[in-house]
C-alpha cells in the first residue's frame, strides 16, 4: 500500500522493467487516490497485468520531458486531468484563476491551455509510430464538434485536432482494458468498431445501424444545425438503446460507438479496492502537497452516475443517468483502511457521488431498458415510477458511523432535497441533522423562478422552502443550531432580468445574503451550453433568452447582492430597466434606497480626518463584503450573519471526484 505507480526511470529499474506497456501523460499532479482519474486508470491497467508509468505535468515546451520513461510498448495515454484545462485556468469572466488545486502547492501555470491537445501533439512528436489514446473529462466532453466558451468559437472534435487514434469517453475502465488487450494481441485497428465507449475517425461508416448528426462544417455555420446535432447526440447516450453516432469532419467521419455498459457492483468494488496509497506523490512534499487531496482523502465514493439531469451539469454526458454503486462491504473496508492512516482524525468527510443520496437505479426498468428517452427522472417533477427509497443509504451511513475510530460521518456531495421530499422522508432529515451535518448543510436550488428552474432541470422554490422547513423543524427538535446554505446561479440561459429580480426579492424575504456569486459557465457537452450558444432549447426547438453581454450578466449578479453598496448603480439600472421602481425606496420591500447610502460626500467630516468615522466603518464593511462577493466560487448564503461557508471549497472539487 506504500508503492506508487512508476514515475521515474529509477522506479522501472527497481521493478526490473526494461520498458512500459503504457505511458500516461497527465495534466494533474500525481495523487494516488481513487478520486483522481490517472491513478484509477493506471491502477486498473496494472491490475490486469500491464506495466504503467505516469508522467505528470511535463514541460510542454520540451519534447524530451515526454520521453522520460521511454517508448511505451503498446500505447501513449493522454488526459488533461480531473477538470477541463480551460475551466481549471479561467473563471466565468475569463480571468485567470489564482490557484490550481490539482498542482503542487496549489500553484497555477503547471499545465497548458487545452492540455489534451498539447500533450497529444507532443507525444506524437516523441513517438510517432506509437498508438495514441486520449481520455478524461476534457476529451470526453469535447468528443463531437462543440462550442468553446473561452474562444467563443465552434471547435472540431478534440479527436481530430489531437490526431489521436482513439478517444475514450465516459469513466473508461472497461474501454481501456479492451483497448489494451486488442493492442497486446495485435488486433487494434480491426477491434475499434466493436469496443463500446470510444470514438475514432474513419473514411467510411462501418455499419448500417447508426444515426448521423449535422457535420462540423454545418454546425459551425448554422446554430439550428448545432442544436439539432446536440439533440441527436444527447438522445443516444444510453448504453442500452443508444445507437452509433456519426459526425462528418471534412472528408472523414467521427464515429462514436455506443456507450460502455454500466459497471456491475462487483466491478465497481474492484476498481475502488485497488492498492491506492491515498496520498500525493512524495516528490510534492516540499511544496505542501496537492490541495485537491484534502477535499477527498477521507471521503468515500459510493456510487456513479446521476439521474438528476441538471441541464448545466456534464455528468449526464460523461457518467450517464444509470446509477452504479459499491457494496457496503467494499465501502466499510475502505473506511477501515482510512481509519488506520496516521493522519486520520476520526472524520469521514463525505459519502456519496455526483449526488449523495442517489444510491440505486431510478427505477427497475433501467436495469434492462435504460433511462427513458425524452423524459427526466427527478425534476422539474419526479417521475411516477421513481424509486425514492433511502433505506440503503441510511443503512450504509449507520454502519460507517459505528466503526471504531470514526467520530463523525458527513454528507456533503450534492444532496438532492427534492428526492427526499418525493420519499416523504422526515426521518431521513432528522437522522441527517443529528449525525451527518456539521453546522451547515449545502444544497443547490440554483434559482427560484419557475421558468429558470424548468430550464435548469431543477425543482422549484416550493420544494426548497418545504425542505428548509423540515430541516429547521428537525434541528429545533434536536436542540441544534444548524444552517441551510443554498447555492444560486446567475445568468443561466432562460434567466431574464425579471427572473433575476424575483430571485432578489426571494433573498430579501428570507433574509439571505449571498457572499459569493457564480455566473453560469458554458462548459462543453452540457445542454445549457447548447442553449447559451444557440439561443435555442435543442430538445424542443424553442428560443431561449440568454444574457451574454457583460453588463447584462453583471446586473443579474448584482441583484443577488443588492445590499452591497458597490452594486448600487447596477441594481438601480436593472430595476429601472425592468420598470420596477417600486423596489427603490425606504419601504420594507425595497431592495435599495433612492440614493447610495454610504457615499454621501456632504456628511460633516471630523477635523484632520478624510472621512467621518461612521462612513469609514461603512466603507470598510462594504469593502470586505465586496471581496467575498467578487469571488467566482459558488454562491454561499448566510441568514443575517456572516457565513463560514465562504471559507470552504465549493462544488467543483466534489464533482471532480467523478470527473474521469
Amino acid at each position: 500500500m506504500d508503492r506508487f505507480l512508476v514515475t521515474e526511470p529509477s522506479d522501472m529499474k527497481e521493478r526490473g522493467w526494461a520498458e512500459l506497456d503504457f505511458v500516461l501523460i497527465s495534466g494533474d499532479a500525481y495523487v494516488d487516490h481513487p478520486s483522481f482519474a490517472p491513478a484509477v486508470i493506471g491502477r486498473y491497467l496494472e491490475s490486469k497485468g500491464y506495466r504503467v508509468g505516469i508522467i505528470d505535468q511535463p514541460d510542454w515546451n520540451d519534447v524530451e520531458a515526454f520521453k522520460k520513461l521511454g517508448k511505451p510498448r503498446l500505447a501513449s495515454l493522454v488526459t488533461a486531468g480531473n477538470l477541463d484545462s480551460m475551466l481549471n485556468k479561467f473563471t466565468a469572466a475569463k480571468k485567470f484563476r489564482r490557484q490550481d488545486d490539482y498542482s503542487p502547492g496549489g500553484e497555477a501555470g503547471h499545465r497548458p491551455d487545452r492540455a489534451t491537445l498539447v500533450y497529444a501533439n507532443r507525444m506524437k512528436e516523441a513517438y510517432s509510430d506509437v498508438p495514441l489514446i486520449i481520455g478524461g473529462i476534457e476529451a470526453s466532453l469535447r468528443r463531437f464538434g462543440h462550442y468553446d466558451y473561452w474562444s467563443d468559437t465552434v471547435r472540431r472534435s478534440i479527436l481530430v485536432d489531437s490526431k489521436a487514434d482513439v478517444l475514450v469517453y465516459g469513466m473508461g475502465e472497461l474501454q481501456i482494458v479492451e483497448l489494451a488487450d486488442a493492442l497486446d494481441q495485435g488486433r487494434f485497428k480491426e477491434s475499434l468498431a466493436s469496443i463500446r465507449g470510444i470514438c475514432y475517425m474513419a473514411k467510411d461508416i462501418p455499419t448500417i445501424d447508426y444515426v448521423e448528426c449535422p457535420s462540423y462544417e454545418a454546425i459551425k455555420a448554422d446554430k439550428m444545425d448545432f442544436a439539432d446535432a446536440f439533440r441527436i447526440q444527447y438522445d443516444e447516450q444510453d448504453p442500452f438503446y443508444g445507437r452509433i453516432v456519426v459526425q462528418k469532419h471534412g472528408d472523414r467521419y467521427l464515429i462514436q460507438n455506443t456507450p460502455a455498459l454500466p459497471l456491475t457492483q462487483e466491478e465497481m468494488d474492484g476498481v475502488y479496492n485497488l492498492p491506492y496509497t491515498r496520498k500525493w506523490h512524495p516528490k510534492y512534499d516540499d511544496k505542501g502537497g496537492v490541495p485537491a487531496l484534502s477535499e477527498v482523502q477521507f471521503s468515500l465514493v459510493s456510487q456513479r452516475g446521476c439521474f438528476g439531469s441538471c441541464s448545466f451539469c456534464a455528468i449526464t454526458n460523461h457518467q450517464g443517468r444509470i446509477i452504479q454503486n459499491r457494496s457496503h462491504e467494499s465501502l466499510i473496508d475502505e473506511a477501515q483502511m482510512m481509519i488506520n492512516m496516521d493522519n486520520f482524525k476520526g472524520y469521514i468527510h463525505d459519502v456519496g457521488g455526483p449526488t449523495s443520496n442517489f444510491r440505486h437505479l431510478a427505477c427497475d426498468k433501467q436495469a434492462v431498458y435504460g433511462a427513458c428517452k425524452g423524459r427526466t427522472c427527478a425534476a422539474p417533477e419526479p417521475c411516477e415510477n421513481l424509486n425514492t427509497n433511502h433505506d440503503d443509504y441510511i443503512a450504509l451511513l449507520r454502519k460507517l458511523r459505528k466503526l471504531k475510530g470514526v467520530k463523525k460521518v458527513f454528507v456533503r456531495s450534492g444532496l438532492r432535497y427534492d428526492y427526499v421530499l418525493a420519499d416523504n422522508n422526515k426521518d431521513f432529515v432528522r437522522e441527517l441533522c443529528e449525525f451527518h451535518v456539521s453546522g451547515q448543510l449545502k444544497v443547490a436550488p440554483e434559482h427560484v423562478s419557475k421558468r429558470v428552474t424548468n430550464m435548469m432541470g431543477k425543482a422549484g422554490k416550493e420544494e426548497f422552502l418545504t425542505f428548509k422547513s423540515w430541516f429547521e423543524e428537525a434541528n429545533k427538535k434536536l436542540g441544534k443550531k444548524q444552517y441551510l446554505v443554498p447555492y444560486f446561479m446567475s445568468s443561466h440561459p432562460g434567466c431574464a432580468l425579471e427572473d433575476a429580480i424575483e430571485l432578489a426579492e426571494f433573498l430579501r424575504d428570507h433574509h439571505m445574503y449571498p457572499e459569493q456569486v457564480q455566473d453560469f459557465i458554458p462548459t462543453p457537452g452540457s445542454l445549457s451550453t447548447c442553449m447559451y450558444y444557440t439561443g435555442i432549447n435543442p430538445l424542443d426547438g424553442k428560443p431561449v433568452y440568454v444574457a451574454k453581454k457583460g453588463r447584462d450578466k453583471a446586473k443579474q449578479r448584482a441583484l443577488m447582492q443588492f445590499k452591497n453598496i458597490e452594486n448600487y448603480d447596477l441594481v438601480k439600472e436593472a430595476l429601472i430597466e425592468a420598470n420596477r421602481r417600486d423596489l427603490i425606496g425606504f419601504g420594507p420591500e425595497c431592495l435599495i434606497p433612492p440614493r447610495p447610502i454610504g457615499r454621501n460626500t456632504s456628511e460633516p467630516r471630523s477635523k484632520g480626518n478624510t472621512r467621518s468615522k461612521s462612513e469609514s466603518l461603512r466603507r470598510t464593511s462594504n469593502s470586505k463584503s465586496n471581496v467575498r462577493g467578487s469571488s467566482n466560487s459558488q454562491s454561499s448564503v448566510s441568514k443575517g450573519r456572516p457565513s463560514r461557508s465562504g471559507m470552504t471549497k465549493g462544488r467543483p472539487s466534489n464533482k471532480s471526484r467523478g470527473g474521469r
